[in-house]
């Protein structure tokens, strides 16, 4: 069953990957597709998590919702409706619904790193930022080698101005991930801010050496001067 939903769960991302190619009336064939599958077999709740992926890329988080429902309410250990149903409640603002999804999904899964990701997101964007920090911190301890992990902290970090925290983890983000553009250039933007100019310029050069057009870090440039 667990390797069934993981399946699923690669699915609808891949399906996440591909949307930006699709026009608004292809999406709009795809659900309809899906949703005539669906008359035939209503039980079936692969076909409902599958129309489910279609509702929340037309971003119609009422009617994605009511799939992930009647999902959990069949298979309430359900691994990909309980991940999915936590981004489609924080999308409609129901932050505590999405917490709950969260905290169950983390319960089936102790290790599932966007469950705890997400749940930290949430609880920081929910001004909840002693929780938000420890779950952050923890999945930091849990995943050391990740540069999502040290970025999405930093982030955190850098939202509360904390910034000297903030540069240490996104200088271990970098570490993990040196191509990471996002992770240099808000690297160097926290650096100018600290008046360290000299080592804002090295990450902007870098930038230009990988090929970013140094006009288009011209702003940053000024700040350095």
């Amino acid at each position: 069953m667990k390797k069934k939903v993981f399946c699923l769960i690669i699915f609808i991302l891949c399906i996440f990957k591909i949307v930006a190619a699709q026009s608004y009336q292809a999406l709009r064939d795809s659900l309809s597709a899906a949703t005539e599958a669906l008359s035939y077999k209503p039980d079936s709740l692969d076909l409902r998590l599958k129309k489910a992926s279609w509702n929340i890329l037309l971003e119609q988080w009422q009617y994605a919702q009511e799939e992930y429902d009647y999902v959990l309410r069949h298979d309430p250990n359900n691994i990909a409706a309980l991940f999915y149903r936590a981004y489609v409640n924080e999308k409609q603002n129901r932050y505590n619904f999405a917490r709950l999804d969260y905290e169950s999904l983390i319960n089936i899964v102790p290790l599932h790193f966007e469950a705890r990701l997400g749940l930290a997101l949430l609880n920081h964007k929910d001004r909840h930022f002693t929780e938000a920090m420890d779950q952050i911190n923890k999945l930091v301890e849990l995943y050391p080698d990740s540069a999502v992990a040290y970025a999405a902290r930093a982030g955190m970090e850098l939202d509360r101005k904390m910034l000297e925290p903030a540069e240490f983890d996104y200088s271990k983000a970098i570490t993990l991930d040196p191509s990471n553009i996002d992770y240099r250039l808000n690297r160097a933007n926290i650096r100018i801010n600290l008046k360290r100019k000299d080592e804002a310029c090295e990450d902007l050069d870098f930038l230009v050496k990988q090929g970013i057009p140094r006009a288009n870090l011209m702003e940053y440039y000024q700040k350095c001067k």
